[in-house]
């Protein structure tokens, strides 16, 4: 088989398997500008120190895969319809916790990484000898950087990769093969002037078009932070408690993206909203059990339940733009 054909025999054996976008481009050296570097210089990785300890890996898939000729990327939409019980969470007398939209389901990890393993044999099989490599975002991968080289999306100035039918609301698997491949054309960037995801984020986080602060990103810090949240931040955060979905919803590709098709990405029962109460009350094992399979048991009980009291203080008017208490870990 040519090049040519092996694409083609893969994106059709991704549509088998359910990816919505399948794209392929060459292991040309990735980031030679080095932007990562710049960013991680400027401290906006935060705590999030693996990211500069694998910086090297990131930017070279042949120290992850010695050989890797071909990358390829493919997305999975996750916009699931919002709960039926939505209006029932403006009760006042009942306060809840927003999550955002990826979370509301069952664990991307574990609901993409049997159909992308799956894809990399497919890809491993084309060629005698070929050796493959496959993760979604926990691998030392630059996986938005390949996404927008191999044709499945442009980055948008939220930093996410956006396309004019998905919007931003795919998850992104990765495969690097020593397998050549027919690549695809990266796609033109179509944010335009746009700029309403950086005048929505509260905390001012997208600090520039395609740059993001963590250090002011409520994301981060009600996911990844397991220290104190800075308090002059805390006001901006409203009810979320974990995650975040503002730069998203305000962005005009996102307004009419159908729903996933995959059910596990749908929302279980009373996980887009968390009652505040409740989780004060839950102790860590109950904690455990019930987030179990989950993207919210990444947060961990003590920062989901710092997280609980930061929105309850918003919820009661006690943290008027950022000057309020500050919640501490117990």
């Amino acid at each position: 088989m040519t090049p040519t054909e092996r694409a083609k025999a893969l994106k059709r054996e991704a549509a088998t398997l359910h990816f919505d976008v399948c794209g392929i481009a060459a292991a040309d050296p990735a980031d030679p500008q080095d932007l990562l570097g710049q960013w991680l210089a400027q401290g906006c990785h935060a705590d999030m120190n693996w990211l500069a300890a694998t910086k090297e890996i990131r930017q070279d898939v042949q120290r992850k895969l010695p050989g890797t000729r071909s990358v390829v990327v493919v997305a999975r939409n996750y916009y699931a319809p919002p709960p039926r019980a939505n209006s029932d969470y403006t009760d006042a007398a009942c306060p809840t916790g927003r999550v955002s939209r990826y979370a509301w389901g069952r664990d991307y990890h574990r609901a993409l990484l049997k159909p992308l393993r799956k894809l990399g044999r497919f890809v491993a099989a084309l060629e005698p000898h070929a050796r493959v490599y496959c993760c979604i975002d926990s691998g030392p991968v630059l996986e938005k950087f390949w996404a927008a080289r191999a044709g499945v999306g442009w980055i948008g100035k939220n930093s996410l990769v956006l396309r004019r039918d998905l919007g931003s609301w795919f998850f992104l698997g990765v495969i690097l093969a020593t397998v050549e491949l027919a690549s695809d054309r990266p796609m033109p960037d179509q944010c335009g002037s746009c700029t309403l995801c950086l005048e929505a984020c509260p905390t001012q986080a997208i600090v520039a078009p395609r740059t993001v602060d963590a250090r002011r990103c409520i994301s981060y810090h009600t996911i990844e932070n397991r220290n104190e949240i800075p308090p002059e931040l805390q006001g901006h955060f409203a009810d979320w408690i974990f995650g975040c979905d503002i730069c998203q919803d305000v962005c005009p590709y996102n307004r009419k993206v159908p729903y996933t098709t995959e059910t596990d990405f749908h929302a279980r029962p009373n996980q887009a909203r968390l009652d505040l109460d409740e989780l004060a009350a839950t102790d860590e094992e109950t904690f455990r059990n019930r987030f179990t399979g989950t993207p919210i048991l990444r947060a961990k009980h003590r920062g989901i339940q710092r997280n609980a009291a930061i929105a309850r203080e918003n919820h009661a008017g006690k943290s008027e733009e950022g000057r309020g208490g500050t919640v501490k870990l117990a």
